[in-house]
């Protein structure tokens, strides 16, 4: 799985500093990259925010995490916290984030609306939620189709959780990009 999750083929349709230009993360902020692995968004992420930002890098397998505190201490970064989630809350403090990204992961909470809705009560006032994941077709990488999450389904979803689509992305080749807002 993490041999998948950093293959040097990644870069080529995830199209990481594009998603993280995308993004237009400003030093300071504070993000949280929900499904983190072993950091592939997550280091980016840090060096977009800067030595004054702050990354929560969240996943739900205690290995994973090992993997990415090695990671972290190679690469000796500082602003970049590891937490053990749950598979139905991410575990994030409330109000804390300006942007929390789920990136390949979506597929794998097993009520979507809820997870979103514990997602969303990171965000500060103005942050966004985006999603970036696989597009229900067939393409030459990604998960089985029957783990893919149509993006009529996580536009549907997000509504039932209170977020309103804000703007949307079309650069990557296999997936959808999304961002959201929540509606207060």
């Amino acid at each position: 799985m993490i041999a998948r999750q950093e293959a040097r083929e990644r870069a080529g349709w995830q199209k990481p500093d594009a998603v993280v230009r995308a993004l237009r993360l400003e030093r300071g902020q504070v993000v949280a990259d929900v499904g983190t692995g072993p950091g592939y968004f997550a280091l980016r992420l840090a060096r977009a925010v800067g030595r004054d930002g702050h990354v929560y890098a969240v996943d739900a397998e205690p290995a994973v995490l090992d993997v990415l505190r090695q990671r972290l201490t190679a690469a000796g970064s500082r602003n970049i916290t590891p937490v053990l989630g749950e598979a139905d809350d991410p575990l994030l403090p409330a109000g804390a984030c300006d942007l929390v990204l789920i990136v390949d992961t979506y597929h794998h909470f097993g009520n979507g609306p809820a997870f979103l809705r514990r997602a969303a009560q990171a965000l500060r006032r103005g942050g966004r939620l985006v999603n970036i994941d696989f597009a229900r077709r067939e393409t030459p990488v990604g998960p089985p189709l029957e783990h893919r999450v149509a993006r009529e389904r996580f536009v549907a979803d997000a509504r039932r959780a209170g977020l309103a689509l804000v703007e949307e992305h079309h650069f990557l080749p296999y997936q959808y990009f999304l961002a959201f807002r929540p509606r207060r």
